[in-house]
């Protein structure tokens, strides 16, 4: 076990990292980081597109709420960052079955994970697993993309529907036409087909929800933050003025508003 760290005491090293491995219902191993500080209560942080456990944001929040004396679990889902499978541009449903095999270890495990959180397109998984699961009464939305149907053509081209058709996938290409990743017909479907309104409405009003957006996220619009609010039952939003979709320059607000919603439930 760690050692449990005071939270009041600046010169506490941080709280000691385990490596865990879970194995998700596909059978691949995902692989995640364990922080706990004596107490059985954890949040699981969920990362975004095409980025990993190990995001600058994920491990802002991670020691944000360590230092309040909140075990966290920071992981990577399948096909990024270390966790086995093949990279996916939608796989909405199957990050979610992802977070619910993590959830379900970590019960197995004897700790109670009081709250999950994603940002990005981690959390359109965070409410999607709400509305699947309902297991987890706390859930805290980054961000998150409640139109899914934007933002595709931005990423792929104005011809994307035309050359998913006739060629079946789409390679995703940087500005020197790189190729980033390939987009499948299945995966775009996927994608298209999953309705964030749907998923919103039906969250148990038992559900704690706290949705939080930059003003000035240009990835992502803020009016996608409203629409969670407006549809989901027992919602909270906290709009942050002048902030970026990854919150580059307000990253302190960013964690103090997190962790001020997990403590004072």
């Amino acid at each position: 076990m760690a050692q449990q760290l005071s939270s009041q005491d600046p010169s506490n090293p941080p709280a000691l990292e385990q490596k865990e491995v879970i194995t998700n219902k596909h059978g691949e191993k995902l692989v995640g980081l364990l922080q706990h500080l004596g107490s059985n209560k954890i949040v699981v942080l969920c990362h975004g597109f095409r980025a990993s456990k190990n995001d600058s944001i994920i491990v802002d929040l991670a020691n944000a709420l360590t230092k309040q004396g909140i075990g966290i679990f920071r992981f990577d889902f399948s096909g990024n960052g270390e966790s086995e499978g093949e990279f996916q541009y939608g796989n909405y449903r199957k990050e979610a079955d992802d977070l619910h095999s993590v959830v379900s270890y970590l019960n197995q495990e004897k700790y109670d994970v009081k709250a999950i959180v994603g940002h990005s397109k981690g959390g359109d998984v965070v409410v999607l697993y709400a509305s699947i699961y309902d297991d987890v009464n706390m859930v805290v939305n980054l961000s998150g993309r409640f139109h899914l149907k934007t933002g595709v053509e931005e990423r792929l081209g104005k011809e994307f529907m035309d050359i998913i058709e006739k060629e079946g996938y789409i390679d995703a290409k940087n500005k020197s036409g790189k190729v980033l990743y390939r987009v499948t017909k299945e995966s775009l479907m996927e994608r298209l087909n999953t309705d964030m309104r749907a998923a919103s409405l039906s969250i148990s009003k038992e559900c704690r929800f706290f949705t939080v957006h930059g003003s000035a996220d240009d990835i992502i619009p803020v009016e996608d933050a409203y629409e969670f609010a407006k549809h989901i039952a027992n919602h909270k939003l906290h709009v942050i003025e002048g902030a970026d979709h990854c919150y580059t320059a307000h990253r302190k607000e960013l964690s103090d508003a997190v962790v001020d919603f997990i403590t004072s439930n």
